[in-house]
C-alpha cells in the first residue's frame, strides 16, 4: 500500500515572514480536548485566506481563538495584529484592536431592526464604516432600515452581519461558514462584496464549507486536519491539486 501523501511542504509558519496577522505555536482546548494543536500562520494585510478542512478540524475553534472568546481556551502560543499582543487581551480589546468575527449563527438580535443593529455596533468606539456607506454596500439593508433583522430572509441576515462589523473599525474580518444555506445567486453577491471590502484594505478569514467557491475567492489557503496544519499555500494550489482536496477536504 502506498504511503500517505506528505503535503506538510506545504506549510509556511508565521515565524518565516512578517504579517499583518500572526498565529504562533496556538493551542486551543474545550475543558479536557485539545482542539487546535500548534498550529501558525500568517495572514497579509488586504489578502483573503480561506481556512478550511473536514468538519471538527478545529476551523471555528481557530477564529473563535483569534477574537478571543472565552471558549476555547488558548493555553499557549501568540496571536499578533498589526504589532498588537490579541493573546494578552479579552474579547472586547480585541474587538477594539480591529477583530470583526461573523459567528455561523450570525447574532442577529431580536427585537431590533436594521438601522438600530448597526447603531447599536456604533455605540462605542472605535466607529467604522458610517450607516450610509453600508447601505450602499448593501442595497437591501438599506431598503428594509426599518425591518426587525430577524425577519430578514437569510442572505439579508448575513449581508447585516457583515455590515454591523464592517460598523465598527475592523482590519480583520472573520467569517465563519457565511455561504450556509443560502442560494447561489446570493453567494455571489456576498462574494462580491467581500471582493470590495478587499479593495479596502481589510483583511477577511473566510471558514467555508463550500471549499471550491472559497478558493475561488480567496488568494491564500490553510488546511487544518485533526486539529493541526497539513497545508498552507495558494488557494490556486488547492485548486489544482485533485489529491490534496481528496484527502483532506472530500473534494
Amino acid at each position: 500500500m502506498n504511503a500517505p501523501a506528505d503535503f506538510s511542504k506545504g506549510v509556511n509558519h508565521a515565524q518565516t515572514a512578517p504579517a499583518f496577522l500572526s498565529v504562533w505555536n496556538m493551542e486551543s482546548y474545550y475543558g479536557e480536548s485539545y482542539i487546535v494543536q500548534n498550529i501558525s500562520f500568517n495572514v497579509h494585510e488586504g489578502e483573503i485566506l480561506a481556512l478550511l478542512g473536514r468538519n471538527g478540524a478545529g476551523k471555528t475553534s481557530t477564529l473563535r481563538s483569534i477574537a478571543r472568546m472565552d471558549e476555547p481556551q488558548v493555553t499557549h502560543g501568540e496571536i499578533w495584529l498589526d504589532h498588537k499582543p490579541l493573546h494578552s487581551m479579552a474579547s472586547h480589546q480585541a474587538s477594539q484592536a480591529g477583530i470583526g468575527l461573523v459567528p455561523e449563527d450570525r447574532s442577529i438580535i431580536p427585537g431590533l431592526t436594521v438601522e438600530e443593529n448597526l447603531q447599536l455596533a456604533q455605540i462605542a468606539p472605535p466607529i467604522g464604516w458610517s450607516i450610509e456607506r453600508l447601505y450602499d454596500l448593501f442595497p437591501r439593508l438599506g431598503e428594509r432600515r426599518k425591518q426587525e433583522g430577524v425577519t430578514l430572509s437569510g442572505g439579508e441576515q448575513q449581508m447585516l452581519a457583515i455590515a454591523r462589523a464592517l460598523a465598527r473599525d475592523i482590519k480583520v474580518l472573520l467569517l465563519d461558514e457565511p455561504y450556509e444555506g443560502l442560494a447561489p445567486v446570493i453567494v455571489d453577491e456576498i462574494e462580491k462584496t467581500l471582493r470590495v471590502i478587499k479593495e479596502q484594505g481589510i483583511t477577511t478569514i473566510i471558514v467555508e464549507q463550500n471549499a471550491i467557491r472559497a478558493l475561488e475567492l480567496a488568494d491564500r489557503a490553510v488546511i487544518l486536519d485533526t486539529g493541526g496544519i497539513v497545508f498552507d499555500g495558494t488557494a490556486q494550489e488547492v485548486l489544482e491539486n485533485d489529491e490534496l482536496r481528496a484527502e483532506y477536504l472530500a473534494i
